[in-house]
């Protein structure tokens, strides 16, 4: 399963190479623009927007409730794997 996480476009760090910065929950890390920058007027009109990202490209813009609501499901299957784990440690 492919899962595309959501970051949000905090700078530019290479208008050249179409790179930004991403912080995906305090994380930050250099994203290709590339797929979401047609569109836009600048890549720097893409700083504050929600993307989503998949193997270190922005694959498309997303708006701000959507990324919470993913967040929100990812953080819940998260917990979810913890307790699913927890149950199989104590099943040893």
């Amino acid at each position: 399963m492919c899962l595309g996480i959501p970051g949000k476009i905090v700078a530019i760090s290479d208008s050249v190479q179409l790179l930004g910065i991403v912080d995906v929950g305090g994380i930050q890390r250099a994203v290709d623009l590339s797929c979401v920058a047609q569109g836009y007027e600048s890549l720097e009109s893409l700083i504050d927007r929600w993307v989503l990202v998949h193997v270190g490209f922005a694959m498309s813009v997303i708006d701000e409730s959507e990324a919470q609501a993913t967040l929100a499901v990812l953080t819940e299957l998260g917990q979810v794997q913890e307790e699913l784990a927890a149950m199989q440690e104590g099943a040893s």
